[in-house]
């Protein structure tokens, strides 16, 4: 059926029009959102339920096949209007320890430091910063504290620590240092009371603390800084408890590795100089975010990635493990050992199981938004 100028003008009002329809329910959804984020402050509520976001979606889906739609297209869209939801909710938050008369975060002035001042202050607290010229005014300034939160570079947190040791004996301390074990063993050295170790997984970009991790490691008198704990879940985000000695050795892996390497690829492609744009332009939307990933780290503070690599004890040993077994790598590709390539290959394969199932299912929802910003690149 062969369909003219005229009606095919026609139809593209009807969607310009559904459009517009979709458009003035995101806002009446937004709306109502805002008014339960308003709630879950007063009552106390924790902005991210899981259980109530599983099932939404899965109503959702149900709905969408019965009316012959893609689910799949249904809970990408509910998913991204639900990270715009959070965002609608991100208001102030219910304060779960009146009694604290004031928290003090050292370095609150940095920008993780500022994430934390943001959220306490939005939860009620009163919130001073410390900053290097206030040292002088130190006494005065931790006077009553209830909390202290240092937030200074890695190099920093120690010799920061160790100075504090006239803090009132019921105040907590805490770090968010992204090392454990030596931190945790300086404010337990310094301070006789609370201390509490705490890496938040995110950067200072975040926009809210919904579903951001933050790895939780015991110090001393875990009772008392349970309502701290309770406050970072209102806030929406995920807790991790572990060890200090298994966070560092985690650690190695999650942020010394994958750094280190992109570092290594970065470095590799300034020598070698190749047209970057034209290595974009040729990228499929899965190589686009891995070149994406290695030119983020540029863009950001060179002196943190430098005190993550070189600060934990063990990222000689695990570097150099990864370089032999790169150079192991290296020589089956000089002797052309296509077998062994592929018997290690699926050995590999085997001990990553299921999940690697799981990343093939995860990935392809980052590669259609991959391929969606480049249509919006190639039209502008």
């Amino acid at each position: 059926m062969s369909i003219s100028p005229d009606e095919l003008n026609k139809l593209r009002k009807e969607i310009d029009q559904i459009d517009s329809e979709l458009v003035n329910l995101l806002a009446r959804r937004a709306q109502v959102t805002t008014k339960v984020g308003q709630y879950k402050s007063q009552a106390g509520l924790p902005i991210y339920v899981p259980e109530r976001e599983a099932e939404l979606i899965s109503k959702r889906r149900a709905q969408a096949e019965e009316q012959k739609v893609s689910p799949v297209l249904v809970e990408d869209l509910l998913r991204r209007i639900m990270r715009e939801s959070y965002q609608t909710q991100h208001v102030d938050y219910l304060c779960t320890n009146p009694a604290i008369k004031k928290i003090v975060v050292i370095g609150g002035a940095g920008a993780l430091g500022r994430v934390f001042v943001d959220m306490f202050t939005r939860s009620g607290y009163q919130v001073d910063v410390l900053e290097k010229d206030d040292w002088p005014d130190a006494e005065q300034i931790f006077s009553n504290a209830g909390l202290v939160v240092v937030a200074v570079p890695i190099k920093l947190t120690e010799t920061t620590i160790e100075q504090l040791t006239a803090l009132p004996t019921e105040c907590i301390l805490a770090d968010i240092t992204s090392t454990k074990e030596k931190p945790l063993l300086a404010m337990m050295k310094a301070h006789k009371g609370p201390v509490v170790g705490l890496h938040p997984m995110f950067g200072p970009d975040v926009s809210s603390l919904v579903k951001q991790v933050v790895v939780i490691c015991h110090g001393r008198q875990a009772e008392d800084y349970q309502w701290l704990m309770e406050q970072m879940r209102i806030w929406g985000a995920i807790l991790q408890e572990v060890e200090a000695k298994e966070h560092d050795d985690a650690m190695v892996f999650i942020q010394v590795m994958r750094h280190f390497c992109s570092f290594v690829f970065g470095s590799h492609l300034a020598s070698a100089n190749p047209d970057l744009q034209r290595l974009v332009s040729l990228s499929s939307p899965i190589y686009r975010l891995e070149l994406s990933m290695v030119g983020r780290l540029f863009a950001q503070n060179p002196a943190l990635y430098a005190d993550i690599i070189f600060d934990n004890r063990d990222s000689l040993v695990r570097l150099t493990e990864f370089s032999d077994k790169f150079t192991q790598a290296l020589n089956l590709v000089e002797k052309g050992d296509k077998g062994e390539f592929i018997k290690q290959f699926f050995k590999v394969g085997e001990w990553f199981g299921d999940y690697s199932k799981q990343c093939l299912t995860s990935s392809k929802k980052l590669l259609l938004k991959a391929d969606d910003d480049r249509s919006i690149t190639a039209k502008k």
